[in-house]
């Protein structure tokens, strides 16, 4: 199986993955992470937070971009060179998050995507925005 290469990709092309995040999630994230942080799995301690109950890690976000990249578009092969980030929002246990990549520049000489990358909740709030870097895979030989 492979993923959409150059000459597949348009600038303008799209593609989305939603999940609703469990309690589960964050335990297990922050268990495979090592990020222990309160903030993210004592509630006791969260409720005293300016956000007052736990949220999700900021990086599980870019975690759900990577499934859109890596399974979709462009899919299977990718080699995902470079993430930017910037967290607007908290990400909280039982919301929807809709992770969506949008391909704003291709650069076939050098193999490379550019894509805008956001995540939204489910009231259309924007948790995360960025931008990736792609280098999409190669064509089979005949």
């Amino acid at each position: 199986m492979i993923g959409k290469t150059m000459n597949d990709l348009n600038v303008g092309d799209t593609a989305e993955f939603s999940k609703t995040i469990s309690e589960s999630d964050v335990y297990l994230f922050a268990g495979i992470t090592g990020d222990l942080n309160p903030s993210h799995i004592n509630e006791a301690y969260a409720q005293k937070t300016f956000f007052k109950t736990r949220i999700a890690h900021g990086m599980l976000s870019a975690g759900f971009v990577s499934a859109v990249l890596g399974n979709q578009l462009p899919g299977p092969g990718s080699i995902y060179v470079r993430q930017e980030l910037n967290f607007l929002a908290p990400m909280r246990i039982g919301d929807t998050i809709t992770a969506r990549v949008e391909v704003i520049e291709k650069n076939p000489e050098k193999n490379r995507v550019r894509l805008r990358t956001t995540c939204v909740n489910q009231d259309g709030t924007k948790v995360t925005e960025g931008e990736a870097v792609i280098s999409p895979p190669k064509p089979p030989k005949a």
